[in-house]
């Protein structure tokens, strides 16, 4: 049984980390609304660029974007967004276990022999991908020096602008994204999407198309304004998927501090209890020998 030294000083402890959990909590939530807040102002922006692009994919103009070639897919990128940093519950282990199961899938669908590129976000990503695809000859862990997942402004641009200049050069015939989709505190959703090559499905779901249709004059002319915007469209789907991760995480280890905070609690009212008990214990003994004492 434990003294009331050891349970005081096991108390303390509890009572610590219940704070620094509280503490962290408060963090992370702040983090997350200012992330949540960067997703409202990136939205705008997105629609205005897809409604250019909508018009454009619905007009009668011609013309042409090797970002919308499509072609037999031979090599195939994946970027997969985690967190920098720990203490995110299972954040990190259910985008790695989607990531396996969607390369299984992707093998059956174009072969055993696809080679796969993974581009890891996230420090914790990058360990984990790491031990997953050594030893195997068709999975490449990939990297761009100074990409990670706090990355934002001229950095996601830079990211942007690799993965695209290797779609036109043709070293990857296809780039995928696995992310979580910020919904709310409470729910994330694993995301799979097509990034490149574009496809026009992007930009007619939801009535995108039909809402913002309305006739244009193309000036200087249709392949010159597509070639502008299209890039545009890339950087802010990136940009928001920076941030939804952003938001994911954070989302994640609030949830993860509040699950550590209840517990902490609850561990406290019984380590209290216990010392409350061997405290009143220890003075009825107390009592009892004395008045034993003076019988004598």
């Amino acid at each position: 049984m434990a003294t009331l030294r050891e349970l005081k000083g096991r108390i303390a402890s509890v009572a610590s980390s219940e704070k620094i959990t509280g503490a962290m909590k408060m963090i992370s939530s702040a983090k997350m609304h200012k992330a949540e807040s960067g997703l409202k102002r990136l939205l705008p922006f997105r629609r205005q660029i897809e409604g250019i692009i909508s018009n454009l994919l619905s007009a009668d103009a011609a013309f042409v974007s090797p970002l919308l070639d499509r072609r037999d897919v031979r090599r195939l990128t994946i970027v997969v967004f985690g967190s920098d940093d720990g203490l995110c519950g299972a954040y990190n282990i259910n985008i790695h276990k989607a990531l396996v199961a969607k390369v299984a899938e992707l093998r059956a669908e174009l072969g055993n022999d696809i080679d796969i590129d993974l581009y890891p976000i996230g420090n914790k990503m990058v360990n984990a991908i790491g031990k997953y695809a050594a030893g195997d000859v068709h999975l490449h862990l990939c990297r761009l020096e100074g990409v990670d997942a706090k990355t934002t402004g001229d950095g996601v641009r830079v990211f942007i602008d690799h993965l695209r200049e290797r779609f036109v050069k043709a070293d990857t015939d296809r780039v995928d994204l696995l992310y979580m989709s910020f919904k709310s505190v409470s729910r994330q959703r694993l995301t799979y999407e097509q990034l490149l090559p574009v496809v026009g499905e992007t930009f007619t779901a939801n009535g995108v198309v039909a809402d913002s249709f309305k006739p244009y004059l193309f000036e200087p002319d249709a392949t010159t304004i597509f070639s502008t915007v299209l890039p545009m469209f890339l950087l802010s789907v990136m940009q928001e998927v920076f941030t939804e991760n952003r938001a994911s995480e954070q989302a994640a280890r609030v949830m993860a501090m509040q699950s550590a905070n209840d517990n902490a609690k609850k561990l406290l009212e019984q380590l209290r209890l216990e010392y409350n008990k061997l405290r009143q214990q220890s003075i009825t003994n107390e009592l009892l020998d004395i008045l034993g004492g003076q019988v004598r």
